[in-house]
């Protein structure tokens, strides 16, 4: 793969993830609500899940998915359902007593959370089936190609998730009384805004 069409892949996927997605706006509510540390577990659950799409993609499994329909539509609801309850929860426990003595969420808790947002879409296997071979040379042996094709989008995808949670976790740093019981509210809403765009983009689906 020459340098010229990588600089290219890398500015493609910039422009791809310009606009916020379920997963950014999860990252946001999760590191908002256990710091940034902790919050790199949800990013940890995306990626994990992007790298399973991605080889699947790879793997050519990427007509199987889509000839799925019924399980495509299950998973992505029974995600958008999950989100919305982790958001109600969130905005009735904000400033109440348990908010203010509650341990942060587990590890694992937080990856799962990430992995299943990620999950829930799985016609990412079909994205990423459509978006490799626009910069994959078949003169070249394919598999070297799709490390780099996914290592490059798995990294971008991880900066920009960091980016999102360092900047809810420095405010949440900085917010005291009532200003963190809106964060926390909104910190709900964003899993609840998440779940509407998955939603929405089955229903698109449709």
């Amino acid at each position: 793969m020459s340098f010229d069409i990588w600089i290219t892949y890398v500015a493609t996927v910039l422009l791809l993830m310009s606009t916020p997605g379920p997963s950014q706006l999860l990252m946001l509510s999760n590191s908002a609500a256990n710091g940034l540390k902790r919050g790199l577990f949800t990013a940890a659950g995306d990626l994990t899940a992007n790298l399973l799409q991605m080889l699947a993609a790879g793997l050519g499994l990427a007509v199987i998915i889509a000839a799925s329909g019924t399980a495509l539509t299950v998973i992505k609801w029974l995600g958008v359902a999950y989100l919305v309850y982790l958001g109600l929860r969130m905005i009735a426990k904000a400033g109440g007593k348990q908010t203010q003595t509650a341990r942060p969420a587990s590890r694992k808790a937080l990856w799962t959370q990430g992995f299943i947002t990620s999950a829930a879409n799985p016609k990412a296997v079909v994205f990423f089936a459509a978006l490799f071979p626009l910069f994959i040379d078949g003169a070249l042996p394919f598999w070297p190609q799709f490390a780099i094709l996914s290592a490059t989008y798995l990294t971008l995808d991880g900066l920009f998730l960091t980016a999102y949670g360092g900047s809810a976790s420095w405010l949440a740093t900085r917010l005291k009384g009532s200003a963190r019981l809106w964060l926390d509210r909104a910190g709900g809403s964003f899993m609840i805004l998440a779940a509407l765009l998955l939603g929405l983009k089955s229903l698109r689906d449709v």
